[in-house]
């Protein structure tokens, strides 16, 4: 196998190619569906929906070129890495590509999840696409560079120089370029969250740090107060002023926004008195349908002037859990006096709020009823025909797929390459999903890597990005020595794998868990004989989630849904029990095991 086109299967930018194996197992379909009531209601004319990325889609940062919009998120150990959105009204968002697409850019081996790629940013500038951001233990702050938002980007260019975490760029308009991070501050830290934010200037052409570092902000906005982690910095230019805008609070329920102004990017920067200029801490925290842990802020300016800014949030329940994730948000900017509120004190942030004034037509894929080969087929083609329209202009770009609101999204796994929706636990060096041995199947095959390991394991996984859901495949039954099924996954130490396997003769139905402590099996069924059954006998599992209540449901030979397990307590699949900075995602997953006695 040449290592270029080992490097396509890896990066995932082609089908995979791998021949099929005894122990291989095939998935015919994967759907997904939200089902969220505070999404039920008809989105108004001119208007749009918070999130607008929904669940596990932290850290936003935005920028403009020419009428589009750009948009990247932390993806911290996930790959591929860093997804690079793209949009032509703020509201309608289109994932185009990704700036970590190869295995070689980071290794991740050995990483818990929340490690990896933490908060880049993203600015164009002078025809070029840079985002910077922090590899945590896995090689520090890095920036990478690209003509096209799709790509190809550079390989990571390190900063070894930098310490700390949150680089963002600032082009000035004088030709000088700045980097701004979150780094320990001078001397001994007065407090734990004790942390700076840092300016340094850069030299493009060189490709490195230059002059000495200076310190912007120590602690945060007022220090007697003792804030903790102030992070995410971003300077902007407007009137003559540079404005300053961090993050403060920690990421959880305390989050924030702040905002300071200098005549200089050097400063000395003044606080606005109506500080932070974006809260939810401030409210009662047993509101209906609440949204919290707002922060991390980064603004943009549209073509006709006005000011926007995305955010991160989440929408908990019972309070303070959320097993989606972060999420990023939209809103309008008011200047007010020279200063950017994004929302006034003691005001809840809209599910439903006026759209900008440059808003299309949904551009989103319809939500999808059923099973439709021959639909999805035509959809391919016309997307076809549009990309080579368009492909004068720009490269073609992956079909748009629903990111808020309540929608069904299926893949049927006929497309030459995987949705740009599936992500897979750190990268692998070994090509264990395969579109090609079967065509209109996805075909595992599986390592003996768990859920619980540092690797990789044979695990497509997508985002859960509702509080009640339910996701489905249809797997053949796998070989004996093989377990496959739906995995939901939050980090290695909290997951449920529920699957099925050959067992003494049997065809077991089984649902493990870690919630913490070690994988247990949770409940099984053994249903009749598989030595018996077909040796392409098609079984269905569906998980069902309400909150913190998940379900598990399975059906063979076509017949009805019958549960193997009700209502179990997944809380702690939520971030803030399972630690860290992620979501849960979820999807089709196959391990190899030396034994089936579990």
């Amino acid at each position: 196998m040449t290592g270029r086109l080992l490097g396509l299967i890896l990066s995932m930018s082609v089908a995979f190619s791998a021949p099929a194996h005894a122990t291989s197992v095939s998935f015919d379909w994967f759907e997904y569906a939200g089902h969220d009531p505070v999404f039920d209601s008809p989105l108004p004319p001119n208007s749009y929906r918070n999130p607008i990325l929904a669940g596990f889609y932290p850290d936003p940062s935005i920028t403009r070129a020419g009428n589009r919009f750009y948009l990247v998120n932390s993806t911290f150990t996930y790959f591929p890495g860093i997804p690079v959105f793209e949009s032509a009204d703020l509201i309608h968002w289109r994932h185009v590509g990704n700036v970590i697409e190869r295995p070689s850019e980071l290794h991740f081996d050995g990483l818990s999840v929340s490690r990896g790629v933490f908060a880049p940013s993203i600015r164009f500038h002078d025809g070029l696409f840079y985002v910077i951001g922090t590899a945590a233990d896995a090689g520090g702050n890095f920036y990478s560079v690209a003509r096209h938002p799709a790509g190809p980007w550079s390989d990571p260019i390190w900063l070894p120089q930098l310490d700390g975490i949150d680089p963002s760029f600032f082009f000035d308009d004088d030709g000088r370029v700045y980097v701004l991070n979150n780094g320990p501050p001078p001397g001994i830290p007065q407090y734990d969250g004790h942390r700076a934010i840092w300016i340094q200037q850069f030299d493009l052409e060189a490709r490195a740090l230059t002059g000495g570092r200076r310190v912007l902000l120590n602690g945060g906005v007022d220090i007697s107060k003792k804030p903790v982690w102030i992070e995410g910095p971003h300077l902007y230019k407007r009137h003559g002023w540079y404005y300053l805008m961090c993050a403060e609070g920690g990421t959880s329920m305390q989050h924030s926004e702040v905002v300071l102004r200098s005549h200089s990017p050097w400063g000395p920067f003044s606080a606005y008195p109506g500080n932070p200029i974006l809260t939810q801490r401030d409210l009662d925290e047993g509101r209906p349908d609440p949204i919290a842990a707002a922060g991390h802020a980064d603004l943009v300016q549209a073509t006709d002037g006005r000011w926007w800014a995305s955010f991160l949030g989440v929408r908990p329940y019972e309070i303070v859990h959320y097993n989606s994730g972060r999420e990023t948000f939209l809103l309008p900017v008011d200047w007010r006096d020279g200063w950017p509120v994004i929302l006034p004190h003691g005001r809840a942030i809209p599910y439903v709020t006026a759209a900008p004034a440059a808003a299309a037509p949904a551009a989103t894929a319809p939500p999808l009823a059923g099973r439709d080969r021959a639909a999805t087929r035509d959809r391919a083609a016309t997307r076809d025909r549009a990309a080579t329209r368009d492909r004068a202009a720009t490269p073609p770009a992956p079909p748009p797929m629903p990111t808020t609101g309540n929608f069904t999204w299926r893949d049927e796994f006929d497309e030459p390459t995987l949705q740009s929706d599936w992500l897979q636990v750190r990268a692998t060096q070994s090509a264990w999903a395969d579109l090609k041995a079967r065509p209109g199947w996805l075909t595992i095959h599986p390592s003996s890597e768990s859920l619980d390991t540092l690797g990789s394991p044979s695990f497509l996984a997508r985002r859960q990005q509702h509080t009640n859901f339910e996701a489905s495949t249809a797997l053949e039954l796998p070989a004996s020595g093989v377990a496959a099924g739906i995995g939901v996954f939050q980090n290695e130490r909290y997951w449920y794998f529920f699957g099925v396997r050959r067992h003494e003769g049997e065809l077991q139905v089984f649902l493990e868990k870690d919630g913490g402590e070690g994988a247990a099996v949770l409940a099984r069924i053994a249903t009749h004989a598989a030595e018996s059954a077909q040796p392409r006998e098609l079984i269905k599992l569906k998980v069902t989630g309400r909150a913190r209540r998940y379900s598990f449901y399975y059906s063979i030979d076509q017949g009805e849904w019958n549960p193997l397990l009700l209502n179990d307590d997944g809380v702690f699949l939520s971030t803030d029990v399972a630690g860290g900075f992620v979501g849960v995602v979820l999807g089709p997953y196959a391990r190899a095991e030396a034994s089936v006695n579990r």
